[in-house]
């Protein structure tokens, strides 16, 4: 059986304010040495905010990166000092102008293990009411409520392409 890959040295290469990226000089398996490109991300949530008919709250937003507007569940990165459950709540509250009523975790996945070390975790929210919605200066959503049906739908067409989306949404719909 193979042993993990052990860190000989590293460098950082770029510090940010939502990552950092770090290269990696590291002894594999066999001896050999190898360069691993890390990208350092701080933990974020996602909230599967469960409407009271049983669909979701998602919300559409432009993302620069993918160049495009982009349907995804409620996220957010956990703040230092943070808990992932308050961050899950205020991000819901911040970014749908709902509180939930009950929180419960549901999964922590990778989002790329090849070249970060992103961890999301999942969030189920039920028992809505509403909250001051106050998004961040530099977010411009909209708030998009889908059924069972219509979340398949997207999910299976294509429309949605977010994979923390993705996961939440396969999670919701295999109750």
């Amino acid at each position: 059986m193979f042993t993990g890959e052990e860190k000989v040295s590293g460098e950082l290469i770029y510090k940010g304010r939502i990552l950092n990226l770090r290269v990696d000089r590291v002894r594999l398996p066999d001896g050999g040495m190898a360069l691993r490109e890390v990208v350092e991300h701080a933990p974020a949530v996602g909230i599967i905010a469960e409407t009271g008919d049983g669909g979701l709250f998602l919300v559409r937003q432009y993302r620069y990166p993918a160049g495009e507007f982009l349907l995804e569940i409620p996220a957010g990165i956990v703040e230092p000092g943070e808990e992932p459950a308050e961050t899950a709540d205020r991000e819901l509250r911040e970014e749908t102008g709902f509180k939930p009523g009950a929180l419960a975790e549901v999964v922590q996945f990778f989002t790329s293990p090849g070249f970060s070390d992103e961890r999301i975790i999942l969030f189920h929210a039920r028992e809505l009411s509403p909250a001051p919605k106050e998004c961040d200066s530099d977010e411009f959503m909209d708030l998009v409520r889908l059924d069972r049906r219509q979340l398949q739908d997207a999910a299976l067409s294509g429309e949605i392409r977010d994979s923390k989306t993705l996961t939440a949404i396969y999670w919701f719909l295999s109750r």
